[in-house]
């Protein structure tokens, strides 16, 4: 029996075989290390993407820059077109007013073309008057019963004498009278007496109901309507020997129309005649005519005028 030859393990051939697998591990080795550190290795491509990443930067702060200027040139845009539109507002409103002091204005002048009137006239008949004076000064003074309805508003308080000393006037252009009596302009008696009654006339009540008004420190809402009222409610029965003189600087009512078809119903009998005279004076408390007085004389010379009265202004 042939005897095997013994196998030699490290022979020439497995030695090539080690040195070519240790060849490639070297290679495989050096090429992932020049794969880890790439082109990054090169320090000039870092710096170059450095400069590059700071000129992004900047852009963007510009571009940040840019628009935060933007939205300002926006919120300004916005805030000039609500200051338009509100001077615009502002301008309407005012040609509103100017036309309203217009027709206020014209108001005025045509009452007081109408007192100017009445003024002449009176001088006329002043001249021509017969033995008794059924009109001084351009009022009639026929009635037996009259009723004082005056402002005690505030306003009214600064001219206060003034407005006594025609009260004074007023009741000496009436010799006599049956009865008098004296409200403010809510319709509250002005004095001890109540609604309804009368005052009997003599120069020692005429002077005392002077006295007691020096003094009144009272206080009323300026509107001549509720004073009317309450007078033609509670002196009706008098009808055809009733007058009413309203005195007064101003009207805070809102609607001339309203308070006009008020006292007209109130005045007016079965008949649809005028159950009293009704009078309007009015105060000036400034040189020229005031926007208060101008309100006042436009509603009492309508209600004068179409309640058999006269209207005049002091």
């Amino acid at each position: 029996m042939k005897r095997r030859e013994p196998i030699e393990i490290f022979s020439l051939s497995f030695l090539d075989i080690i040195s070519c697998a240790f060849g490639a591990v070297v290679m495989l080795i050096l090429l992932a290390k020049n794969a880890d550190q790439g082109e990054y290795n090169d320090a000039g491509q870092v710096a170059n993407l450095v400069i590059a990443l700071d000129g992004a930067e900047q852009q963007l702060q510009q571009l940040q820059q840019a628009l935060k200027q933007s939205e300002q040139a926006l919120a300004q845009a916005q805030a000039q077109g609500a200051s338009n539109a509100s001077q615009q507002r502002a301008l309407e409103a005012q040609v509103a007013r100017a036309k309203n002091n217009v027709q206020q204005l014209s108001d005025a002048a045509s009452g007081l073309e109408q007192s100017l009137i009445e003024r002449q006239r009176a001088a006329i008949s002043a001249a021509q008057a017969p033995a008794r004076d059924d009109e001084v000064g351009g009022i009639p003074v026929d009635s037996n019963y009259v009723v004082f309805i005056i402002d005690t508003s505030g306003s009214m308080k600064t001219i206060w004498p003034r407005v006594l000393t025609t009260l004074d006037e007023v009741l000496n252009n009436h010799p006599q009278v049956t009865g008098f009596q004296v409200l403010s302009d809510n319709g509250d008696v002005l004095g001890g007496s109540q609604l309804g009654s009368w005052r009997s006339d003599s120069k020692a009540q005429r002077a005392g109901v002077l006295r007691g008004l020096q003094h009144w420190s009272g206080s009323s809402n300026s509107s001549p309507v509720e004073g009317i009222a309450a007078s033609l409610k509670a002196y009706a029965r008098y009808q055809g020997d009733l007058a009413l003189y309203v005195f007064g600087d101003d009207y805070t009512g809102t609607s001339y129309d309203a308070a006009l078809a008020q006292i007209n119903r109130l005045n007016r009998n079965h008949g649809n005649k005028p159950i009293a005279r009704i009078h309007g004076i009015a105060f000036k408390r400034h040189s020229g005519a005031s926007r208060d007085m101008i309100k006042f004389s436009t509603l009492m010379r309508e209600v004068a005028r179409q309640n058999n009265g006269t209207f005049m202004g002091l």
